[in-house]
C-alpha cells in the first residue's frame, strides 16, 4: 500500500494476488509496458508478477504470444479477437493464474473510420476462459494510453477478485 490514505489501484491488485496466491502476466501492445511498470512499482509485487511481454508488433504477437496469423489478417491487431488471443497467449506462456492484454489505437495517427484513435480491446485471461471488453476513450496519446492502464488494472483486480471469491 502506498503512503497516502487511498490504496493504488496497483497496490490493492498486488495485495488481492498475494492474499490469494494468485499470479498475474501481461501483454501489452499500445501501452508499451505500463501496465507491468505500474504493477512492479509496489513493493513486493515479485510475489504476484510474473511478467509481461510488449508485442508492439504483430510478428512478436503472432511468435511470442501466438496469435494466428490468421486473426491478425482478417480482423487485425486492433480487435478483440486478437485481445483475446494476447491475453490467452501470455498466460500459457508465463503460466499465469490470471492475464491481461491490450490492444488498440493509442494515435495521434494511425486511426481510420471502422478503428478511430482511442480504440481499445483489453483481454482478461482465466482458467474458465477470456473475456475482452472493447473502450473508446478520448484525448491524446499519453491519456489513450494511462486510461487503458487504468482500466487494464481495474480489470485485473476484478478478475482476481472473482477468483478469490470462487476458490474461497
Amino acid at each position: 500500500m502506498n503512503d497516502g490514505d487511498e490504496a493504488t489501484q496497483e497496490s490493492r491488485l498486488v495485495d488481492a494476488c498475494k492474499e490469494r496466491g494468485v499470479t498475474v502476466a501481461t501483454a501489452e501492445s499500445c501501452t508499451g509496458g505500463l501496465i507491468a511498470a505500474r504493477i512492479t512499482s509496489v513493493p513486493g509485487s515479485s510475489a504476484a508478477f510474473l511478467g509481461g511481454v510488449v508485442s508492439y508488433a504483430n510478428a512478436v504477437k503472432r511468435d511470442l504470444l501466438d496469435v494466428p496469423q490468421e486473426v491478425l489478417d482478417r480482423a487485425g491487431a486492433v480487435s478483440a479477437e486478437c485481445a483475446a488471443a494476447m491475453a490467452a497467449g501470455v498466460r500459457a506462456r508465463l503460466k499465469a493464474d490470471v492475464a491481461v492484454s491490450v490492444t488498440g489505437v493509442a494515435g495521434p495517427d494511425g486511426g481510420t473510420p471502422q478503428k478511430p484513435v482511442g480504440l481499445v480491446y483489453i483481454g482478461v485471461a482465466m482458467e474458465v476462459g477470456v473475456h475482452v471488453v472493447c473502450c473508446q476513450f478520448c484525448g491524446d496519446r499519453e491519456a489513450v494510453r494511462t486510461l487503458s492502464a487504468d482500466r487494464a488494472l481495474t480489470l485485473l483486480l476484478d478478475a482476481v477478485s472473482e477468483k478469490r471469491q470462487e476458490c474461497g
